[in-house]
């Protein structure tokens, strides 16, 4: 990786030397590091004061054991997380991941993220991530939700809506977060709403957090569109993954005017050049759980599947990486080039390598980080903590309304914030430096703790 300003060179490498073989991690810290330097040159006080070092350093890492019993009565075993972050701004607020490739690593990288990008929604909400190298995948029902209990089982000693509150993210959708809540209403005795997001409508859910995350990134090119004078309208549009960001990440294109033409899986691409057929693919994936491959045999002409290849090869005006880190790299972003991309935003967490966001900036792609792009869903989790506080419950055209005016809001700070900085129109700047300035601000009033 470059290098970084000497003033943060020395942060970076405590973080390598305390927290070794964490890759993703590393990565994350050294994206935000490296856009802090003249934030550092103007106010010294952030290093004087080793505010940076404590932003880097986890205030408390959860690791514990999570035996369960399967259908054939054999006991698992998984381990759990849960990294509470920072909780400056208010309680740690993030997801939930499940997924065989979960690790300490991961749920430190999302994380640190999920400081920043919770802290340019404006909401008073800290940052922490958790979950489990559990697999849902082809479990049943019973299974996941012994699974569930058992996580919760552990964790609920940890969470609360004034301390942690949880919600959902790979691997742990309305089904998961049903069984966590309810284990924990089980053992504290208690109907608190409030410890986790992610809930049905029917008990104490906000509508539009399903569609949020995908929404809210759309929202966000919506702005970058509009201060070019443009519009989605004619636009071309790749979204990579096909799980619940996916989803509604098409869905908002389309109803803005642009055309998806193509979207993946773990097996491959598919290309459907009239534009996706939303109804097919909510189908395939929410009800059948089912490979997009089957999307090709049952869609009638036009459309191809690509087994084992990147979707990153499909000609499109927008590309929207929404399916996990690190899937779009330095080779990918050279075709997305290549082939006249102008837009590049983040509906996942650091879906794009280093090498990536570099050829995008050398080769003037508009790019716009996940910490910015994707605060949506964390954004109506936080308009669910308030309605929940307030026991209330909000449409969902006023929740769309609002999930809207946060994400626009978040995209014209990012702008200010890089003019500000001396890097006019740098969205990872702007918002490294907004959402840095805003925490370290508040742990130097709350003093060293």
């Amino acid at each position: 990786m470059p290098g970084l300003d000497e003033r943060l060179g020395d942060v970076y490498d405590e973080v390598l030397r305390r927290n070794p073989g964490e890759t993703e991690f590393h990565q994350a810290v050294h994206e935000v590091l490296d856009s802090l330097g003249p934030v550092v040159a103007k106010h010294p006080e952030y290093t004087d004061s080793a505010v940076i070092r404590r932003l880097c350093e986890p205030e408390r890492q959860i690791i514990f054991r999570v035996p369960w019993v399967d259908d054939t009565g054999t006991v698992r075993i998984n381990r759990g997380f849960r990294v509470e972050f920072n909780s400056a701004l208010g309680p740690y607020k993030g997801g939930l991941r499940f997924h065989p490739s979960v690790y300490l690593g991961i749920v430190k990288f999302l994380g640190f993220e999920q400081i920043f990008k919770n802290a340019l929604t404006g909401m008073p909400i800290g940052g922490g991530k958790g979950g489990s190298d559990f697999d849902p995948k082809g479990r049943s029902d019973g299974e996941v939700m012994r699974f569930c209990q058992a996580f919760m089982t552990e964790l609920y000693r940890h969470i609360g809506e004034y301390t942690d509150v949880p919600a959902g993210d790979i691997g742990v959708g309305g089904r998961e977060v049903g069984y966590l809540f309810g284990q924990y209403k089980r053992i504290t005795n208690r109907y608190e709403s409030g410890v986790l997001t992610g809930k049905g409508l029917a008990w104490g859910g906000s509508q539009v957090r399903t569609e949020a995350t995908g929404y809210g990134t759309v929202f966000f090119v919506e702005e970058i569109l509009r201060t070019r004078g443009d519009s989605f309208d004619g636009k071309k549009v790749v979204v990579s993954g096909s799980g619940n960001v996916a989803i509604y990440a098409i869905e908002k294109v389309q109803q803005l005017g642009g055309r998806v033409v193509a979207c993946s899986d773990s097996g491959g691409y598919l290309v459907d050049e009239n534009g996706i057929d939303l109804r097919l693919l909510k189908e395939l994936k929410e009800v059948r759980r089912a490979r997009i491959a089957e999307y090709a045999e049952e869609r009638d002409g036009g459309t191809r599947y690509v087994p084992d290849r990147p979707v990153w090869e499909v000609p499109c005006d927008i590309a929207v990486p929404c399916a996990t880190q690190n899937e779009l790299d330095g080779s990918a972003a050279a075709t997305l080039v290549a082939n006249g991309c102008g837009i590049v935003a983040e509906g996942a967490n650091m879906p794009c390598t280093p090498d990536a966001v570099r050829l995008f900036a050398e080769s003037g792609v508009t790019f716009a980080p996940g910490k910015a792009a994707n605060a949506g869903g964390v954004a109506t989790s936080a308009l669910e903590m308030q309605q929940n506080a307030s026991r209330d419950s909000w449409s969902f055209e006023y929740t769309e309304q609002r999930l809207s005016e946060i994400m626009h809001g978040i995209h014209d700070r990012c702008l200010e914030i890089a003019d500000d900085y001396g890097t006019p129109g740098n969205y990872v700047a702007g918002a490294n430096i907004a959402a840095f300035t805003q925490v370290a601000d508040a742990m130097l009033a709350l003093g060293v703790i």
